[in-house]
């Protein structure tokens, strides 16, 4: 965590805190007075210190240990299957039944949140050389036609 030098409650702020409400006198209380921050934050940090010793006055990371609300390996499999018969965002949030916001997050991961990022299913033809994507009535061409490049 970035903090600055000055600041009250690094980690040897937080000792020097505890130090004082453990071992010099002072209630939880007053000792919250002194450091400029609430009795129940001195509670915290005691009872760490009790714990863990030095070394639970440390920062911790705030991201959870686990997400039991995570999406399910089943439905990133959908949103990928339904997004390579390229289907858009809003319909595969109806099909597989979950928010289009959630879905965009997921493709986005997946590398698949544009449509022109798919690579396309080619039916190459017998003399051109252009391929046609199964289920459209469009030819792509594969390469310039010209050969001229323009600036």
């Amino acid at each position: 965590m970035d903090t600055h030098k000055n600041a009250p409650l690094t980690p040897k702020g937080r000792e020097a805190m505890v130090r004082s409400a453990t071992e010099g006198g002072l209630t939880k209380a007053a000792a919250a007075l002194q450091f400029n921050v609430s009795a129940k934050t001195v509670a915290k940090w005691v009872k760490r210190f009790r714990e863990e010793g030095v070394d639970g006055l440390r920062d911790r990371s705030s991201r959870p240990l686990s997400s039991p609300s995570q999406t399910r390996a089943a439905t990133y499999s959908a949103i990928e299957a339904l997004r390579r018969q390229r289907h858009i965002g809003k319909q595969i949030a109806t099909e597989v039944a979950i928010s289009p916001a959630t879905v965009r997050r997921i493709l986005r991961r997946l590398g698949l949140n544009r449509l022109r990022d798919l690579a396309p299913d080619c039916v190459w033809g017998d003399a051109t050389n252009e391929c046609t994507v199964p289920g459209s009535n469009q030819a792509k061409p594969s390469g310039t036609s010209s050969g001229k490049h323009t600036a």
